[in-house]
């Protein structure tokens, strides 16, 4: 299979805290994102310090990864979103492009 046989759509990547998630979670839900997987308990570094993963009973104070796919057409609505949330809130997103073997699961 190659990629002409796919189809092209947005994928968004957003790394927030923890007690964000929801936020972009309703963010995703509400621009017509059909689906999302999130991952919590992230770890990493950036220019916050570390973040360590899995603090027990605790997955507010650690960090979440959001991933979405998504046609081209819903994807401002989202990257405007997050821009918004990120004037006020620490976070990171990743935007690529990606291909997709059933587009029908994203629409």
């Amino acid at each position: 299979m190659s990629r002409e046989d796919l189809a092209r759509m947005t994928k968004v990547e957003v790394v927030v805290r923890g007690a964000d998630a929801a936020l972009v979670s309703n963010l995703l839900t509400g621009s017509g994102v059909t689906g999302y997987t999130s991952l919590s308990g992230v770890s990493g570094f950036g220019h916050h310090g570390f973040h360590q993963g899995r603090l027990l009973f605790n997955e507010t104070d650690t960090l979440a990864l959001l991933i979405a796919v998504m046609p081209d057409d819903r994807a401002d609505a989202v990257l405007a979103g997050l821009r918004t949330l990120f004037e006020y809130r620490s976070g990171v997103m990743f935007v690529s492009d990606t291909y997709v073997s059933r587009p029908e699961y994203f629409q």
